[in-house]
């Protein structure tokens, strides 16, 4: 079900980024949604013992509040740049 949820996460940042009005905003986008997916690729590689032991945390998963906080930040920035964007369908 997490797996899921990151792959929904990722492809929403993807449409969020197309439908921005500017390239800064579609820059951002793609880079928190990017920052982020690939953060929850590596740490799940990690788990299945797919790839060496590397130390980075799950989003929104972490026991460490920084990280917590950093991710919500950039969440934040990306839902900015959503409501921003072109409200076509």
């Amino acid at each position: 079900m997490v797996i899921i949820l990151f792959i929904l996460f990722v492809w929403r940042g993807i449409v969020i980024a197309i439908k921005s009005e500017d390239t800064f905003g579609s820059l951002i986008a793609i880079g928190i949604t990017t920052m982020i997916g690939l953060q929850a690729l590596i740490n799940i590689a990690v788990v299945t013992n797919t790839i060496p032991v590397t130390g980075i945390s799950l989003p929104f998963f972490s026991y460490g509040g920084t990280a917590m906080i950093m991710d919500l930040v950039a969440v934040g920035l990306l839902l900015s740049v959503s409501r921003n964007s072109r409200k076509s369908n």
